[in-house]
């Protein structure tokens, strides 16, 4: 395959985003060319939007959530071939560094990982350029709001092509971010008590997670009553509006003395703060919401000395050739509710319009249709 491909694509200037064209070189050794059939619009890609993205280069192609079927293959590529159905994974571990040979994947800080977080491959360039042939930088090396992406071999796992790519797309970032929070960091055990600070696309699948991993009580926590309806349907026992009573209280009212395991999947150091006095002693807390940097959480130490414990969480701590097959299979045995994620379909045209669904908080998760 030598000839580039012409497609549109969602990129974000300084000036704001726009849907332009685009054309997009062949992969090269160890890529992969996916066309996009489906990609999900998550608050990541807000915060491009937003400018408070700490990893995003402008001007990027926007998107990340993204599933689709392998157009190309580059030299050296075996895990893959045309026709396969396949996610795009938030990032591929590169096997070698320090972390990778201690099995710590999701820590990985490989050349080819670290130039992907920033939209480049490991050669410092790009596989995406404008209309005017100037390179644009694919979102965490992914940029999923586009006809076509070339992407690192080790950003794609294949999936049964029997599952709706418009649904199985979601696990790219969405599903599992909230069930890695649950089953990679926290190890919710049976007859675990849990609360779900913000209810969200993440949040709704830390809910699902601590149903499947076998929680007696998830107690789901969110101001917007949309939210926590959408949360009881896939398995929170209790949900409350803290409004008035605050985090703690709240879940108290259901768990007197406090849960086992929070998750804040908002990502607001002070409701990190309250989310931890809503934990036991020797309860855990778990950020799965990215804060803005700089920020400081306000610990009382106290708290922590009772043998409480707050965690970090990057991206559910997975590891896509291990959780995505995990997700496809929770899925197809009926555990693992994928459809009622999605509230809204949209073409790519309507890119504008689905950001303002998630703007809203009126979805779980709208899909964007390339195709």
């Amino acid at each position: 395959m030598t000839a580039r491909l012409s497609t549109r694509a969602v990129v974000v200037r300084d000036s704001g985003p726009a849907l332009e064209d685009v054309s997009i070189e062949p992969p090269r050794a160890g890529e992969v060319l996916v066309r996009v059939a489906a990609t999900g619009v998550c608050g990541s890609d807000l915060h491009v939007l937003h400018g408070t993205s700490p990893v995003a280069v402008l001007p990027t192609v926007l998107g990340h959530e993204g599933a689709g079927v392998v157009e190309g293959v580059g030299a050296g590529v075996t895990d893959v071939t045309l026709g396969d159905h396949v996610v795009l994974a938030l990032y591929g571990p590169c096997g070698r560094c320090r972390y990778c040979r201690t099995g710590r994947f999701p820590l990985c800080e490989g050349p080819s990982r670290v130039a992907a977080i920033t939209g480049l491959m490991e050669d410092g360039t790009t596989r995406v350029n404008d209309a005017d042939g100037a390179p644009l930088r694919p979102f965490v090396g992914l940029g999923t709001m586009a006809g076509y992406a070339v992407v690192r071999d080790t950003q794609v796992v294949k999936v049964d092509p029997t599952i709706p790519l418009d649904l199985i797309c979601l696990a790219g970032c969405g599903v599992t971010t909230g069930l890695g929070a649950v089953f990679n960091i926290a190890q919710v055990g049976p007859g675990d008590t849990v609360a779900v600070v913000g209810c969200g696309g993440v949040g709704l699948n830390v809910v699902q997670g601590a149903r499947i991993a076998g929680a007696t009580a998830i107690v789901a926590i969110d101001t917007n009553p949309r939210k926590l309806e959408l949360a009881a349907a896939l398995g929170a026992t209790h949900t409350a509006d803290p409004s008035s009573s605050g985090v703690r209280a709240a879940v108290e009212a259901v768990v007197p003395g406090g849960v086992d395991v929070a998750f804040e999947v908002v990502g607001v150091p002070a409701l990190v703060a309250e989310t931890f006095t809503a934990t036991r002693p020797g309860g855990t807390t778990v950020m799965v919401g990215s804060p803005p940097n700089g920020t400081t959480i306000p610990i009382d130490g106290r708290a922590l000395f009772s043998e409480r414990r707050l965690l970090g969480c990057t991206g559910g701590s997975n590891v896509p050739a291990r959780d995505i097959p995990r997700i496809a299979a929770l899925f197809r045995e009926g555990s693992l509710d994928l459809s009622a994620l999605v509230t809204r379909r949209r073409p790519l045209a309507e890119f504008a319009e689905a950001v303002a669904d998630a703007e809203r908080g009126e979805v779980a998760r709208t899909v964007l249709l390339p195709g």
